[in-house]
């Protein structure tokens, strides 16, 4: 009988820590602890959204009117990144009386001059781009305002990113927009130096 006793009180002693510990987590928080060592630091990622540069250059004879642009270190381009090129085509007059504002056009882009017919057109690797013209007659018959001091946007874009529908990649502000990218981090390079 004894033994029985004995039983039921560790059953009961049991039972009642059961229930301090289930209960006796409510209450106020208590103070904070002491801090904890700092980990590593760790490398830094990559632009996901990726990138935007803008290069000024002349298509001339001495470089078989082609503009070649060497990605710099600070650009990471992915063998699997999309690179658009865009060119200023003209800049319009703010109707509120602004600073003009610049038209892009995505590449290739064909004109009708009174040559013939002109096409800015590139090529890339995730090295390099190289825009060129292509025409149907003498490249050097163009005048100075189809060649010299040609502005244009590189856009570096994920794979994944450029194939949302949802985006008109010919439209180089809504692209830069999506990216949430702002017109005043763009680098400028020059490449007439």
């Amino acid at each position: 009988m004894e033994k029985i006793k004995t039983f039921f009180r560790i059953k009961a002693l049991l039972g009642l820590f059961a229930v301090a510990l289930l209960f006796g987590c409510e209450g106020p928080e208590g103070p904070p602890g002491l801090p904890g060592r700092d980990g590593f630091d760790g490398q830094d990622g990559v632009n996901i959204l990726g990138q935007v540069v803008e290069i000024q250059g002349t298509f001339s004879p001495e470089n078989d009117f082609s503009i070649f642009f060497e990605f710099p270190q600070n650009v990471e381009v992915l063998e699997s990144d999309v690179v658009l090129v865009y060119l200023l085509f003209e800049q319009v007059d703010d109707p509120n009386g602004g600073d003009p504002i610049d038209v892009w056009r995505l590449l290739p882009q064909t004109r009708i001059v009174d040559q013939g017919l002109l096409q800015y057109n590139y090529d890339h690797t995730f090295l390099d781009v190289n825009i060129f013209l292509e025409s149907d007659f003498d490249l050097g018959l163009l005048l100075p305002g189809d060649t010299d001091d040609q502005i244009f946007r590189i856009a570096v874009v994920p794979a994944e990113f450029s194939t949302d529908s949802s985006i008109d990649l010919s439209n180089l502000d809504e692209l830069m927009g999506a990216m949430e990218f702002e017109v005043q981090s763009i680098e400028r390079i020059s490449l007439d130096l």
